[in-house]
């Protein structure tokens, strides 16, 4: 007899977050390998997540403990924020990082970790019913449409029986909010008890096919392919009258050592889909064979036991994502209100801006703060990705420039002890592009350095010219003895200067055309002459028209300076 898969109990599981922001929870096997990548024949695979590599990282079980391991990845893997460097022995609780898919590794809620089951290849084969092999489904007990389950409760075969009344116990008991863990016990409970079988045991399929012990009476259960395939995919519920009848079975070893007698596996399905199995069997001590009355029985209530546990899921997943929105509700206004609302007064200097993130919080900074020498530094910077992890690096980026703002030294010196700061905690796979500008309203004279920034544009009010301001120096946070360089210009009566992050270039139009550097320049121009604020509102309308109501695929900022 050959064995095909071993599914046992986990202890542990992995909670994950999806790049698309949907969850998924994955239940971890002894001696399984799980590797995570963009390339298909992954485990976990997402092609679509730039970030990662094509084999990025993977978990893998020593029989005793699970383990991390990044697989030479070009932007790493952080664990609890902090760089997988080498294989590494995990702990309930830890949270794995890689580009924006979030793993959590936590203990299983819900199942029995006694339980563990054995599919093998095959006691029954796949088509063959015998007279002591009987199989029925949940349309002919209950028929189709409304009414179905009550004619079901008057059919001959149950009707004015003590299976009416399991019935309604069960329905009794199943009508509270119960959490999962204990209503799949009740549901056991429930079954084995109306049935009156000796072990019995209730399993969920997983986002992956495999099958998962939820709960159970007893252990060591070996169960047919056979069974397996007939139950999930055929919807078909399966009733071996006597193993004695069956000369595959009562020669089989694993029949003989379990003592089995007669058994039943019947689908736990919903209207319209199959979502687990119960089993049950009984011993040679039992004084009868389980009957097609007790088919009938277990198949109407596991139907009752399938919708009970797809509403209880439910409202466990609506829950979490109440809980997820409210906190980044909250989330979203903290980071409002570490932006600037409005700018400052600056002598002969006009200033607007906007910052939009693509999700509740983003990635995109701007700032304006006094410097020495009554200057006013004009500041945006964008960390490398998007969502919390971004918004978490951006208040800490912002913590970081207001405390070495004031230090001494030309731009060039506080760039680099900005990026040496950036560089200790910064994670292996993010950075921070960076613009910084000190305005001079005595001289009108601006100083800049651009950390690996998008250029900001200078224009001329007399000639139109463009001038980009790109002297400085690479990213922040990759290379944390980096050197930077600063550089001046001179801004004359009505010169602009335009700061922006990429996702207002990166801008896509429902055809997946780039909004781009010309389109922005050709909104420039002509607005010379206005405000600042009715250039940044020009140009952020003409944005928003491309994107003809498309969702932004990155945070988007924009910072106008206009000398008066």
């Amino acid at each position: 007899m050959m064995q095909v898969n071993t599914c046992v109990m986990p202890s542990l599981e992995l909670a994950i977050q999806q790049p698309d922001g949907s969850s998924r929870t994955l239940p971890l096997q002894n001696q399984q390998r799980i590797s995570v990548g963009r390339s298909s024949d992954n485990d976990l695979a997402y092609p679509d997540e730039a970030i990662l590599s094509r084999r990025h990282m993977a978990f893998d079980c020593d029989g005793v403990d699970w383990w991390a391991e990044d697989l030479r990845s070009k932007n790493g893997t952080l664990i609890n924020n902090e760089p997988l460097t080498a294989r590494r022995k995990l702990k309930s609780g830890d949270r794995i990082s890689v580009g924006r898919l979030v793993m959590v590794l936590t203990d299983a809620h819900q199942g029995d970790s006694t339980a563990n089951v054995v599919f093998e290849e095959d006691m029954l084969g796949h088509t063959v019913l015998t007279p002591g092999r009987i199989s029925t489904s949940l349309e002919q007990v209950v028929g189709h449409g409304a009414g179905g389950l009550e004619a079901a409760l008057r059919s001959p075969s149950l009707a004015g029986t003590p299976r009416v009344q399991a019935l309604l116990d069960a329905g009794r008991e199943l009508a509270g909010h119960r959490p999962l863990k204990e209503l799949f016990r009740v549901i056991l409970d429930l079954a084995t008890k109306s049935v009156g079988a000796r072990r019995g045991v209730l399993m969920l399929e997983e986002s992956d096919g495999t099958l998962t012990p939820r709960a159970a009476t007893g252990a060591g259960f070996r169960i047919s392919n056979a069974v397996r395939e007939r139950v999930m995919r055929h919807k078909e519920s399966l009733l071996i009258l006597d193993v004695a009848l069956h000369d595959d079975l009562r020669e089989s070893h694993t029949i003989v050592q379990q003592g089995i007698r007669s058994f039943l596996a019947v689908p736990l399905q919903t209207q319209d889909k199959t979502i687990g199995l119960i089993y049950v069997d009984s011993g040679e001590q039992r004084l009868r064979r389980f009957t097609e009355e007790d088919l009938t029985l277990l198949t109407v209530m596991a139907n009752i036991a399938a919708i009970r546990i797809e509403n209880e899921r439910l409202a466990e997943v609506e829950q979490v994502e109440r809980m997820m929105k409210k906190e980044l509700e909250q989330a979203a206004d903290i980071q409002r209100n570490l932006l600037p609302r409005h700018p400052p007064p600056v002598d002969g200097l006009e200033l607007a801006a906007f910052s939009y993130p693509c999700r509740s919080v983003g990635g995109d900074y701007f700032d304006y703060l006094k410097m020495s020498g009554g200057r006013m530094g004009i500041l945006v910077g964008d960390v490398a990705g998007k969502g919390l992890a971004a918004a978490l690096l951006m208040s800490s980026l912002q913590a970081r420039v207001q405390v070495l703002i004031d230090e001494p030294g030309d731009l060039a010196h506080l760039m680099g002890r900005l990026n040496a700061s950036v560089a200790r905690t910064c994670p292996g796979n993010r950075f921070v592009t960076f613009f910084l500008c000190a305005y001079d309203p005595a001289t009108g004279e601006l100083a800049y350095s651009n950390a690996g920034h998008n250029p900001p544009y200078l224009v001329r009010a007399a000639t139109g010219e463009i001038e980009t301001l790109t002297v400085g120096g690479p990213v922040l946070g990759i290379l944390p003895v980096a050197r930077y360089q600063a550089a001046s210009v001179q801004l004359e009566r009505g010169d602009v200067v335009v700061m922006f992050s990429d996702g207002i270039t990166e801008a896509q139009s429902p055809t997946q055309e780039e909004y781009g550097e010309d389109r922005l320049l050709e909104v420039i121009r002509p607005a010379l002459r206005m405000s600042a604020g009715e250039i940044a509102k020009t140009i952020g309308e003409s944005v928003e028209a491309f994107m003809a109501n498309a969702p932004a695929a990155d945070d988007i900022t924009l910072v106008v300076a206009r000398r008066l």
